[in-house]
């Protein structure tokens, strides 16, 4: 029921995201597929990962390992964390509905892409999972899914 009730709000509440989602996904469609929670992921070439409502976008080649001073995570485990993140995304898509491009997406992608904030983020040694989009996507990631996201990894 659960599952039903997601996809039936990413198809009217997150429709804006949902329908830009539905065509990346045409276009990747001989790409890997899978559900997640109710998601539709593919695994895609670019380097990043976006999620749209309904459809998430994960790289296919994750780093094979991280490392945080502390512990060294694997390419599995990157991925999985990486997938919990982009569905907090999803979430936030749930929330915020038709407005969820422009309070998350829009400062999101300026955040990950701007070359002054990437400047920024290297100089200063800040993590990318320190903005707000990006943290809170963790924190639902975590809470609706039970597992563990990117946040500690970058964060401590």
């Amino acid at each position: 029921m659960k599952r039903i009730l997601y996809t039936l709000f990413q198809l009217t509440w997150g429709i804006p995201q949902s329908l830009a989602g539905f065509m990346i996904f045409l276009i990747n469609i001989r790409k890997r597929h899978f559900i997640y929670h109710g998601a539709v992921v593919t695994e895609w070439s670019l380097g990043s990962s976006v999620s749209l409502g309904l459809f998430v976008f994960v790289a296919e080649g994750c780093p094979a390992h991280c490392e945080n001073g502390r512990e060294v995570y694997t390419k599995e485990e990157m991925s999985r964390r990486l997938l919990v993140h982009e569905y907090g995304h999803t979430v936030q898509s749930l929330i915020f509905g038709p407005l969820y491009l422009i309070v998350i997406g829009l400062p999101s992608i300026i955040w990950a892409g701007l070359p002054p904030c990437r400047k920024l983020r290297r100089k200063k040694r800040i993590p990318y999972t320190v903005f707000f989009t990006e943290r809170f996507a963790n924190f639902l990631g975590e809470r609706v899914t039970k597992e563990k996201s990117l946040e500690r990894i970058f964060r401590g």
